[in-house]
């Protein structure tokens, strides 16, 4: 009997979900094996996370279980992954246990790392100091809000690359919004604190948001690298001794990737692997790919960029497993709405080599959507998007946006 080709995909979050259900309807499952790995039986709906302090979401909005999601022929194992065997094409587990590759998907992602910065994770940690990026720290801020009279509050990003980089912007705008609605605004002296020269890393983008934050009065705190959280004084310190105090610290920490990376020796300073930005192939082996967060990719770490890089990832080892070289390219292809309170948002679309424009999407002039304009529209095709993401983008249907900007495949030169 021929030998089946063992497929092994390394985290069942967005990026490995959507694969595992795209590879499943296009491979012959009696002559291909598809495993997925992951040591979490829940499914996290992370842009939602984002509106649960708000009292927008709850928790059954954006937690389901992760095989509620994944193919009846693809095999699930829930486990903690100790190492990559290079050598052996082999992966280990915590466990007990290895699993043979042929070819190897790392969609493993990225989390906060809160214990990177001295202080953080300390007694206030979810007590006076909180992150939005977890189910934990989402919901015990939306309990500390609900107590919140006023006082000096602190919205603070501790360095890139992180998920979602809009995210803390959106936060400090939706709390801004939210503030004013429940009457303390005007006691609450909000200060928004990032390591970069400006609000955002795309000028397009920061001067529109920058125009934002200063007609609602939030302060910007700009070129602020932490050192340190100082539990005692309540405050941030940064390495060139600015100190910012609080009383309500809202952050966004360091973000690390699976600890096997680094004990596998594939993967940068920050454990994210290193990867060809264009084809999706690891620079380790050419049968090892990545997608998604878990990649070194110089460019955000979101969704959409999971949505466009799986058709390229697909179809690349499609040609690789007929014999073929692969010739599909991602292009750094982004987009994600802003929102930016009072029930709008911003929507901006950009690549590798092109910044956010003013414009309509997904088609030019007609839209329906505005680029860089604050619209009503924008903020409800957000919130419509946890329906597209739960029926359509995690089951791997085709979803009909051009994964490149130009709408076209870029080949090799």
């Amino acid at each position: 009997m021929e030998k089946r080709i063992e497929i092994v995909i390394l985290g069942s979050g967005t990026a490995g979900t959507i694969l595992a259900n795209r590879l499943a309807k296009k491979l012959d499952l009696d002559k291909h094996n598809i495993t997925v790995i992951d040591k979490h039986s829940n499914h996290y709906y992370q842009p939602g996370l984002l509106f649960i302090p708000f009292g927008i979401y709850d928790e059954g909005h954006v937690v389901k279980e992760r095989t509620d999601f994944l193919p009846k022929r693809v095999e699930y194992i829930q486990s903690e992954i100790d190492r990559i065997d290079l050598n052996n094409q082999l992966v280990y587990l915590v466990e007990e246990g290895e699993i043979p590759y042929d070819h190897l998907i790392i969609a493993s992602g990225t989390d906060i790392a809160p214990e990177e910065i001295e202080g953080m994770k300390s007694d206030l940690w979810h007590r006076d100091i909180f992150d939005f990026y977890t189910l934990e720290g989402a919901v015990a801020l939306a309990k500390r809000l609900q107590d919140w009279e006023g006082g000096k509050m602190v919205v603070h990003l501790s360095e890139l690359p992180i998920k979602c980089p809009v995210a803390p912007i959106e936060f400090a705008l939706l709390v801004d919004s939210w503030l004013r609605e429940h009457g303390i605004r005007e006691s609450t002296d909000l200060t928004y604190v990032t390591p970069l020269d400006s609000v955002f890393t795309k000028p397009s983008v920061s001067e529109v948001l920058g125009d934002m934050f200063s007609m609602r009065d939030i302060k910007i705190a700009t070129e602020f690298s932490i050192s340190e959280v100082d539990v005692t004084k309540h405050l941030i310190r940064s390495w060139d001794e600015q100190e910012v105090p609080f009383d309500l610290l809202i952050t966004t920490p360091p973000n690390m990737g699976a600890s096997y990376i680094e004990r596998s020796g594939i993967g940068d300073d920050l454990n994210h692997v290193f990867v060809d930005k264009h084809t999706l192939q690891s620079e380790i082996s050419p049968n090892i790919w990545v997608i998604g967060d878990a990649g070194n990719f110089p460019t955000s770490k979101a969704g959409s960029v999971v949505h466009f890089q799986v058709e390229i990832l697909e179809e690349n080892l499609l040609q690789v497993l007929r014999g073929e070289s692969p010739t599909h390219m991602y292009d750094g292809r982004a987009n994600c709405f802003i929102e930016s309170g009072n029930g709008k948002a911003i929507m901006i679309d950009f690549d590798y080599e092109n910044d956010p424009k003013v414009g309509s999407f997904p088609l030019p002039v007609i839209g329906p959507l505005s680029q860089l304009k604050e619209t009503r529209l924008n903020h409800w095709s957000k919130l419509m998007f946890k329906w597209i993401y739960w029926h359509l983008l995690l089951t791997g249907k085709d979803i009909p946006i051009p994964k490149n900007k130009s709408n076209r495949q870029i080949k090799h030169q």
